[in-house]
């Protein structure tokens, strides 16, 4: 209990530090820590401006972890993103150089922006945190997580991407814009900083963050809390306002974030509250509703809403947990 306590405050100063670069985000703060503590990739989506970059980089020198960005053109290749053997002369050898995808945490810029063929590039990198070139395989640095941004789709320039590769992006959230005494701050604070500086500086290291991530992995899951979140899967693939329900891989996805958002919370156990905090988070990119639907306007954030509450809560109490 006592390394758990140790390690959680060690969290907290994290998402302290986070907060000094990016202001009035809180929630979405905490929300991209679970994600990161659950093993998994974040998907930013807001228009240019509101912190998107700003927030990625912040995350990476918070947490002491090697970061590499990549501005997703068209004319980024997937070599750029995996890498590519060149051929020595000198040694009369092909070598590997390495990609950008060779870090800790990798920074997808505006990932919509690019062409389809560089996207694909990442489906084995985020799935299996491997890379292959030429037939040969390459494991990644551990730990490795992919925070991309993109703008919303129809924008001009951008093109939407794949159910493949959004299925493999843990979360995908939204930062809207700040009040206004939050952008008088953030106004303020630039105008006393050089531009693109990032406040955050280095809290934990490598190790400490794979302990952290160890403990998240532990956090307890009672059966009915499984049931429970296997219920609304199948409800989203059931239900006749959605074309396509969540996969098995989005039903995880659930499971590792409400461990995350417990362990925040200071509990070694998951209640049916963590998992409805993170609910839409995790299955809203991950379905395809009806056309008739969005005519209505009909959000895919709503209709989950309307599932969880068509889904019994399990009755769990600390005692029936422990």
């Amino acid at each position: 209990m006592k390394e758990n306590t140790y390690y959680l405050n060690m969290a907290k100063r994290v998402l302290v530090e986070v907060k000094k670069s990016v202001v009035g985000k809180d929630e979405i703060i905490c929300k991209i820590m679970m994600a990161l503590l659950a093993r998994g990739h974040v998907l930013i989506e807001d228009i240019p401006g509101v912190g998107k970059t700003t927030m990625a980089l912040a995350f990476a020198k918070a947490l002491g972890l090697e970061c590499n960005r990549v501005q997703f053109t068209p004319d980024v290749m997937p070599s750029d993103i995996v890498g590519f053997n060149m051929y020595n002369r000198e040694k009369n050898v092909f070598e590997y150089k390495a990609g950008a995808a060779h870090c800790n945490i990798f920074l997808a810029d505006e990932i919509n922006r690019t062409s389809p063929k560089t996207q694909s590039a990442l489906l084995q990198v985020m799935e299996e945190g491997r890379v292959s070139v030429d037939g040969v395989t390459m494991k990644l640095p551990d730990p490795f997580m992919v925070i991309a941004t993109q703008n919303p789709f129809g924008s001009v320039g951008t093109q939407k991407l794949p159910e493949s590769q959004l299925d493999r992006f843990m979360i995908r959230i939204t930062m809207g814009y700040p009040s206004i005494e939050d952008e008088v701050s953030i106004m303020k604070g630039k105008a006393q900083v050089a531009p693109n500086t990032i406040a955050s500086e280095k809290v934990i290291d490598e190790e400490d963050f794979i302990a952290i991530r160890e403990l998240v992995d532990n956090i307890y899951v009672d059966d009915s809390v499984y049931e429970y979140v296997a219920k609304l899967a199948d409800r989203t693939r059931r239900s006749p306002d959605i074309l396509q329900g969540i996969s098995p891989r989005g039903s995880i996805a659930v499971i590792n974030m409400s461990r995350a958002e417990a362990f925040l919370r200071g509990r070694e156990y998951v209640l049916p509250s963590d998992v409805q905090f993170v609910l839409n988070d995790t299955m809203a990119h991950r379905i395809i509703l009806n056309k008739s639907l969005k005519r209505g306007h009909i959000t895919e954030e709503s209709v989950i809403e309307e599932i969880c509450k068509s889904v019994e809560v399990p009755k769990i109490g600390v005692k029936g947990i422990l």
